[in-house]
């Protein structure tokens, strides 16, 4: 499941058809400061571009966290702010072919698991000092949700942005389940798979303990 034809025509709606490709969606540090200096870019065009990424993103999950963070400049972009939007469009024409495969129920090494992978920045808003929470879900050996967003509070710490995480992720992992029982599909294993790469949350996860500096 592709949106290459669309992608194409997006490119082409804002002269981006024949631009130099990009090897990644956004640079390892993504603006995200706004300062009085920057000239402003006009509005109208930079929701445009951002309302037709957004809708890229059903197929695209990897350009979900860059997205996310340009989608938070809508009421007021500035320069800095389209040239990431512009890197995604780059990106996206030397991949307007990538999709996602879901196998055929008769490939048996794809068990029907609901896996959820979960993981955070800490403090990577420097205007707020908020997090961001990513998290996606497998199902079959293929994604079928995944979501890029800033946190609502300010994490003390990576363990707690991390543990924030785990707990978006796994609200949504309850509710895919509910769906899945809904429709029929039943589940290999016992209940779901969460995946965490931060040692101090999967510990306070296991073991809730309260201290001062996990007061979430």
């Amino acid at each position: 499941m592709h949106q290459s034809k669309y992608t194409n025509d997006v490119l082409k709606r804002f002269h981006m058809a024949d631009c130099n490709t990009a090897l990644t969606p956004a640079e390892t540090n993504l603006v995200n400061v706004q300062t009085e200096e920057e000239k402003q870019v006009e509005k109208t065009l930079y929701r445009q571009m951002i309302g037709t990424l957004r809708y890229i993103c059903n197929t695209r999950p990897d350009i979900a966290h860059g997205v996310g963070v340009a989608s938070r400049f809508m009421e007021n972009p500035l320069h800095s702010h389209i040239v990431v939007v512009k890197r995604i469009m780059r990106y996206l024409r030397g991949t307007h072919g990538l999709g996602i495969r879901f196998p055929s129920k008769h490939n048996t090494s794809c068990r029907l698991e609901l896996i959820g992978f979960s993981d955070a920045d800490w403090c990577g808003d420097k205007s707020d000092r908020k997090s961001t929470t990513g998290y996606l879900f497998k199902l079959g050996g293929a994604p079928i949700s995944w979501c890029s967003k800033k946190q609502d509070v300010v994490a003390l710490s990576s363990c707690e942005s991390e543990y924030i995480a785990a707990s978006m992720c796994a609200r949504q992992a309850a509710w895919m389940s509910t769906l899945m029982e809904e429709l029929g599909l039943k589940e290999e294993g016992d209940g779901f798979l969460l995946m965490v790469d931060n040692k101090s949350a999967i510990n306070l996860a296991l073991n809730p303990v309260a201290h001062g500096r996990s007061k979430i």
